[in-house]
This record gives C-alpha cells, structure tokens and sequence, in this order.
C-alpha cells in the first residue's frame, strides 16, 4: 500500500509542476515546430520526399500488377482506380503538399 500511495503522490505532484511549466514549454515547442516547418529548405524537401514516394508507388503498383494479374478482387481493383482517378491536376494531393 506504501509503494501506491508513494507513486500516486508522485503523479499528482508531476501532473502539478508539469502544468505549470508546462504550457510555456509547449508554446516555445510549438513555435520552434512552425518555425522548422515554413523553413523554405524543409517545404522543398518534404515535397520532394512526398513526389519521390508517390513515383515509386507507381512503379511499385506496375510491377505488382503484372505479376499479380487477374488474381485481384474487383473490389481492390476498383478501390486502387477510383484512388487514381481522385486526383484533379490541382497540384495538390490529399496531404496538401503540392506535386511539383
């Protein structure tokens, strides 16, 4: 019953001091956060992670697909086209990440 009482303790008094510094520490996180994410050199990157991605998704699905062949369920067959064919030639795909 001591080793509860101790780790209730413990938690109350960490929940205690944890909000107290902790709204501060999570702004001060949140800012640093957007800062990194509006760096020019990290948008570049991750747009060009996400466009590498989705090439070798295509490729990927080519070379899955001719192997696979008609051993596909029509329900997957027609789920994958109708993901394929989601795309508007807005430049944006569904993450809001553009495709240039």
């Amino acid at each position: 019953m001591r080793y509860k009482l101790t780790f209730v303790v413990g938690l109350a008094l960490g929940y205690v001091l944890g909000t107290r510094a902790g709204r501060e520490r999570y702004e001060q996180l949140k800012k640093s956060a957007r800062q990194v994410a509006q760096n020019p050199a990290v948008r570049n990157t991750a747009e060009t992670a996400a466009q590498q991605g989705r090439q070798f998704a295509g490729k990927a699905y080519h070379v899955v697909s001719d192997k696979v062949g008609d051993r596909v369920p029509d329900s997957v067959t027609d789920r994958v086209r109708s993901l394929k064919g989601r795309h508007d030639g807005t430049g944006e795909d569904d993450w809001g990440t553009s495709n240039t």
